[in-house]
């Protein structure tokens, strides 16, 4: 597919779900109507993340450049403008996230667990940052042994690849603390690493219908290694995810200052890489292959 096409496939499913959405009520309950459609904003945001541009930026005057034919309003707002009605659409891209997921082939009784950090400011500069000052907190990054200063970003994805849910946490907030909020409502089998390893709240999980699976917190004292490098297998998966979410997507790049704008991108990135999975489904392509949507 060119980029053409790609626009037209995303603002067509965005529309169609914003459509959907908005029969249990407007979206904005007071105030003027934009100059440029939801649909059209949020279109240019999932485009621009899956292309790899999540400076707000450069993402406006990019298509202000090159698309202008399919967004012409661009040509007739500013910079600023574009930029405070899409900080705003966060609940809405959350709203169209969620009944695209409905739409889009995958087994939601089973779920693959993880979280990885999301520095706020480099860990020299953390005493003095005044950004997410309550919000944020000292954590430690498990893959390269060092302490940080940001969020975690806890993650649920489908054995397909596919993601269903997300917490954004404090970075000292346990993993296992964080579990009870983010599968709220949900039925079905947990598979996490062995951070997620407590007997204490398999119990309580099992209660809500819940079976967690995770190997022994210890691997030097492992009773059942093999079952364990068998849970390793199966929730791989989760690592080629966190590679597009970090790489492609930028995600530990925070340009926000506060949470509602940190929320509002988080949810754009998400909302772009659920698009191109479900175009990937509908192509026949391998659905986590989404360089194939450029061939």
């Amino acid at each position: 597919m060119d980029l053409d096409n790609i626009i037209i496939s995303f603002f067509c499913v965005i529309d169609d779900a914003s459509e959907a959405i908005l029969k249990d009520g407007k979206l904005r309950q007071r105030g003027p109507e934009p100059f440029m459609h939801d649909s059209e904003v949020m279109t240019i945001e999932v485009t621009g993340e899956l292309m790899g541009i999540n400076e707000d930026k450069e993402l406006f005057e990019y298509f202000r450049r090159h698309f202008s034919h399919f967004f012409p309003a661009l040509g007739k707002i500013s910079r600023v403008t574009f930029i405070r009605q899409a900080a705003n659409l966060w609940k809405a891209k959350e709203r169209v996230w969620q009944h695209i997921l409905n739409l889009v082939e995958h087994d939601s009784s089973l779920a693959i667990v993880d979280s990885f950090p999301i520095p706020v400011c480099l860990f020299a500069r953390a005493t003095r940052c005044q950004r997410f000052a309550g919000k944020a907190s000292f954590g430690k990054d498990r893959l390269i042994c060092q302490t940080f200063y940001g969020f975690r970003f806890h993650v649920c994805i489908s054995n397909n690849g596919l993601i269903t849910r997300f917490v954004l946490a404090p970075a000292n907030e346990q993993d296992i603390k964080v579990i009870p909020e983010l599968v709220k409502d949900w039925i079905g089998i947990l598979i996490g690493d062995r951070n997620y390893w407590s007997p204490i709240l398999k119990e309580e999980l099992a209660k809500k219908g819940i079976n967690l699976i995770a190997p022994y917190r210890r691997k030097s004292k492992d009773p059942a290694p093999k079952w364990s490098k068998f849970i390793n297998h199966i929730r791989h998966i989760i690592e080629t995810v966190f590679s597009q979410l970090t790489e492609r997507y930028h995600t530990k790049k925070i340009w926000a200052r506060d949470i509602w704008h940190l929320l509002s991108r988080l949810y754009r990135k998400v909302l772009s890489h659920t698009l191109a999975f479900m175009l990937n489904q509908k192509l026949g392509n391998p659905p986590l292959k989404f360089e194939r949507l450029f061939t």
